[in-house]
């Protein structure tokens, strides 16, 4: 018989879903002043250095379990399959732009409202998906149905919605995700 074992496949995406998790935890502990100092992005001075800290970390806050299930889910059905394909150190660096790029865009153009939540990185991990089988000068058709399908939905949705999630954090991220599909390199197979 077979020795079957657990493998820690896609450590880049298991680590990230830890510590979302632990950040939820941590918020909860702390009645949400984690979450608002470390797991938010929001309007604070260039002279703080936590404004930095936020720039990355708000995507590990989730404002509850709810939220927390619905980004994680996602994030552990399409990237492994991605982490394996592009590599772990380059899993990095797409979550760590992507999470700036957000973070940024909340910061400058919406300074009224805190931004949280790995949907920006969902949605970036999303559209990136639909490149794994493309090939040079290709573009492909899961890719112009992603586009339609969730991107014009967001931008529907955050035109005629009046709701608590951030419709410019998904169209980012998968904005993100088809510039790092056009011009990241094929890692492993």
């Amino acid at each position: 018989m077979k020795k079957i074992v657990i493998r820690f496949n896609a450590p880049v995406i298991l680590t990230f879903a830890l510590l979302s998790l632990l950040a939820l935890l941590l918020g909860n502990w702390t009645g949400g002043t984690a979450t608002t100092q470390f797991f938010s992005v929001y309007r604070s001075s260039l002279a703080d250095p936590l404004t930095y800290v936020r720039f990355f970390g708000h995507v590990l806050g989730h404002t509850g379990y709810e939220h927390y299930m619905g980004n994680m889910l996602l994030l552990l059905l399409v990237g492994p399959g991605l982490e394996e394909k592009y590599g772990s150190g380059t899993m990095v660096w797409m979550i760590a732009l992507t999470a700036l790029v957000t973070g940024l865009v909340h910061f400058i153009f919406f300074p009224h409202s805190a931004l949280l939540g790995a949907s920006g990185v969902v949605f970036m991990m999303i559209v990136l998906s639909s490149f794994t089988a493309a090939r040079r000068g290709e573009i492909p058709v899961t890719l112009i149905l992603v586009v339609i399908f969730y991107l014009g939905g967001e931008i529907m949705d955050g035109l005629f919605k009046q709701d608590n999630v951030s419709q410019i954090a998904h169209i980012v991220g998968g904005l993100c995700g088809l510039v790092f599909g056009f011009t990241v390199r094929r890692g492993r197979r």
